[in-house]
């Protein structure tokens, strides 16, 4: 029997490396903390990496989520109780912007193997009442997005993708995210690119741009989002000068404060010059782990993805199948008992306060409630090194044995 591991295996990693401590300190040392190089720079550098023209920090993933629903509801119209489709497998603040912003969440089966969105399962959803499609890409890969936008494009929705959990990689050819009105990406602890606190908004519209960067500003006007706005040569200005300062504690619609901090840009400035790195070492971890628990295949449902997409694996999915003569339970408890940090696969519907607002829904979506009733996942990210990948394997053999043996 594999003896006990000391420290545990986690399914998320931080790592402050000497370049994240030089640009924090070069922050702190300026006497900066509001908006400045490094978010610009991190945004920036956000935005060319995933074939976008801008991309807005705020505070979270979910800020990120929050500030897309209520731009493009400001300004395409939308009428509280509108409705938003939303896959019915997916963490819980996807579907919360939507009631927090008065929306309605309608829910949609996901594909069996991808945990994805089911494209397949979108039009039946669609109602007279329908505004926009959030598609998430989840775990790490894209959802079948050329699909979902051929929809969306067919009825006239708009889309807003959720890809917290998936950056960088590409969908037949094209970065996720770059496709959709707006895409969301989140850079909490743990997740592909960290900085503590933070999320993105992307999109190639002007127009979005601006409410969204407004939003995370309290509902700022444009013409002074940053506190650079009103330096240097603008002061030669005089006519211009004093318009802007008119305006510099004007706010045009409701927003909120959802900014960061330049120790945010900082850490992610040097987060985002290591991303093929950081990449190609949870990919190959995940490869090694895939690789070596094909032999499980038999009651382990592992990750599987499409020969023309990428997968990032923020973690490693796994779903015990259906006639396995053990439960989840039974597993992630052997895995916890040896020091493997195990995680339940985003359920949604399950949760405590949807079941209080809708009902239960199991039954309408029984491959979401399969896969909540019976998924859990691990790490594989680039913290983890062959030693404990070898002990994972280990853990998860003895595991089968003991099943074996009863």
């Amino acid at each position: 029997m594999v003896q006990k591991r000391a420290t545990q295996i986690g399914v998320g990693d931080t790592c402050i490396d000497e370049n994240a401590k030089k640009y924090v300190m070069d922050a702190l040392n300026n006497n900066r903390l509001s908006y400045g190089k490094y978010v610009h720079g991190f945004e920036k550098k956000f935005a060319e990496g995933h074939n976008v023209k801008y991309a807005i920090m705020s505070n979270s993933g979910t800020s990120s989520l929050q500030v897309a629903i209520q731009a493009l509801k400001e300004i395409h119209g939308w009428k509280d109780g509108d409705e938003v489709l939303v896959p019915a497998l997916t963490f819980v603040a996807t579907s919360n912007v939507v009631i927090q912003s008065n929306l309605k969440p309608v829910f949609v089966e996901i594909d069996p193997r991808t945990y994805n969105v089911d494209p397949a399962k979108i039009e039946e959803k669609i109602t007279p009442h329908t505004r926009a499609i959030m598609p998430v890409n989840l775990f790490g890969q894209s959802c079948e997005i050329d699909q979902v936008l051929g929809i969306a494009k067919k009825h006239n929705l708009k889309s807003v993708e959720d890809s917290c959990e998936t950056m960088f990689v590409k969908f037949k050819g094209k970065p996720v995210g770059s496709q959709s009105d707006v895409a969301c990406f989140s850079t909490y602890v743990a997740h592909l690119l960290v900085t503590g606190v933070g999320g993105l908004s992307t999109t190639n519209s002007d127009e979005y741009a601006i409410a969204m960067k407004s939003m995370v500003n309290h509902g700022r006007d444009s013409v002074y989002l940053h506190i650079d706005d009103d330096k240097g040569a603008v002061r030669d200005d005089k006519e211009n000068f004093f318009k802007l300062v008119d305006r510099r504690f004007s706010f045009v619609r409701m927003g909120y404060s959802y900014r960061v901090t330049e120790l945010e840009g900082a850490l992610g400035m040097a987060q985002i010059e290591k991303w093929p790195e950081i990449l190609a070492a949870r990919q190959k971890n995940a490869a090694y782990l895939l690789k070596n628990l094909k032999q499980f295949e038999e009651h382990l449902q592992l990750p599987w993805w499409p020969d023309y997409a990428e997968h990032a694996f923020m973690m490693f999915p796994i779903v015990v199948k259906k006639g396995a003569p053990f439960s989840r339970k039974d597993l992630i408890m052997y895995l916890e008992d040896h020091n493997i940090e195990t995680r339940y696969m985003v359920p949604l519907l399950s949760q405590p306060y949807y079941i209080k607002l809708f009902g239960d829904l199991s039954k309408e979506y029984p491959i979401a409630a399969h896969v909540d009733e019976n998924g859990f996942y691990i790490g594989c990210h680039q913290g983890i090194d062959q030693e404990a990948l070898d002990y994972v394997l280990e853990v998860f053999k003895d595991f089968f044995k003991t099943r074996n043996s009863k």
